[in-house]
């Protein structure tokens, strides 16, 4: 299938590794240009070399931190400047501390808050006004599947994704009109060093390891998170707006 995104430029937080990584890796594949950013420039660069040579796509490492949101306009600018205009936007930029629902302090309240709330709303600022004038854009939160059923030790994010799930249902409304696609996509286990730090397991071993209350049995890949987001974000998904798209093998048994 034609996803219809060949030549399109994304931008992807997150992206050095995990569930970014596939992601960028999914769209890279079906052709966009693909512009990859995270904390550590060394890692990103590295990353980016690795996807462009892999898929034989463009993409390029930027170097950007979510919870610094005063600096992701200039991230935008950034990107555009080398690329063009943002036409798809990813944003997922990673889950805050583990911990007793009652021991987080009001800064780490307002990192996570920071981090998973504002840190989009200020990408999705700095590239809708483009997409307005172009008439056609595509924006994915990477959310969880505590959306739909809180995880037991993640207060932080089980409050502020479920903050992020309103904010992008709201701008779908908004935006739909203006040919701009608003979507969330909530992975359940994925193999991914995060996954790996809440269970205190080593990832090759979780990797291996049957999954007796998911459906199919087994951990989900980054691979196969890569492509649901790559559809959601394509010419092929253009009813699709204003979902929280459960990736998570049957996990969540709510209907």
């Amino acid at each position: 299938m034609d996803l219809g995104i060949e030549g399109r430029v994304a931008l992807v937080m997150g992206a050095s590794k995990g569930i970014g990584r596939g992601v960028a890796a999914s769209l890279a594949r079906e052709g966009a240009r693909v512009a990859i950013a995270s904390r550590s420039r060394e890692r990103i660069e590295q990353t980016a070399s690795e996807i462009a040579a892999e898929h034989r796509a463009e993409v390029r490492g930027f170097t950007a931190d979510a919870v610094e949101v005063e600096t992701l306009p200039e991230l935008v600018r950034a990107v555009e400047e080398s690329f063009g205009p943002v036409e798809i936007l990813v944003t997922n930029t990673g889950g805050p501390p583990l911990g007793d629902s009652l021991s987080f302090g009001r800064d780490q309240w307002e990192a996570a808050y920071r981090s998973l709330v504002l840190a989009p709303m200020a990408l999705i600022a700095a590239t809708v006004p483009g997409m307005r004038e172009r008439r056609w854009g595509r924006i994915v939160n990477i959310t969880s599947s505590s959306t739909r059923q809180p995880i037991p030790g993640l207060m932080l994010s089980n409050s502020h994704r479920l903050a992020a799930v309103g904010a992008f249902k709201t701008l779908a409304d908004e935006l739909a009109r203006d040919g701009i696609l608003v979507n969330s996509v909530a992975p359940g286990r994925i193999a991914t060093d995060r996954i790996a730090n809440v269970s205190g397991k080593p990832l090759a071993e979780l990797a291996r390891e049957p999954q007796p209350d998911v459906p199919v049995g087994r951990l989900g890949t980054t691979e196969e998170m890569g492509d649901v987001v790559a559809f959601v974000c394509s010419e092929r998904a253009s009813y699709v707006n204003g979902v929280n798209l459960l990736v998570d093998g049957g996990l969540v048994r709510a209907i």
